[in-house]
């Protein structure tokens, strides 16, 4: 017979950069679960998050890239934490699509994140 298995994938107060997350919002919480599935090659825009957010990577390879030049590449079967008020976007730099499940502690009426067309894409 198989035993259960518990694995602790993160527990963290910061996000991928090292930045301390901020403190909960005030009100009541909406938590929202996203599947994005990343083409090979595709980048997402410039854009940052106002709310606290992690997530797996299910398939793949994500390179995450701040605005400043940080470099954070997320492999198969990792957790992420995502920055907060930092711009920043990911990329499809891999051999395969990439599914990431994101998992966002929010509160009702706000973006999951907040695009920002003015930054160039390289």
């Amino acid at each position: 017979m198989e035993q259960i298995e518990t694995i602790e994938l993160i527990r963290t107060s910061q996000s991928w950069d090292g930045t301390e997350l901020p403190d909960y919002f005030q009100g009541r919480p909406e938590i929202i679960a996203m599947k994005y599935v990343i083409p090979q090659g595709e980048k997402l825009a410039w854009h940052h998050h106002d709310a606290m957010n992690c997530g797996v990577l299910v398939q793949g390879e994500l390179t995450i890239i701040s605005q400043d030049g940080t470099t954070k590449i997320v492999h198969e079967g990792e957790a992420v934490v995502e920055m907060v008020g930092t711009v920043h976007h990911g990329e499809n730099r891999g051999d395969k699509t990439v599914i990431l499940y994101m998992f966002y502690l929010s509160k009702e009426g706000l973006p999951l994140s907040v695009q920002h067309p003015e930054v160039p894409m390289e």
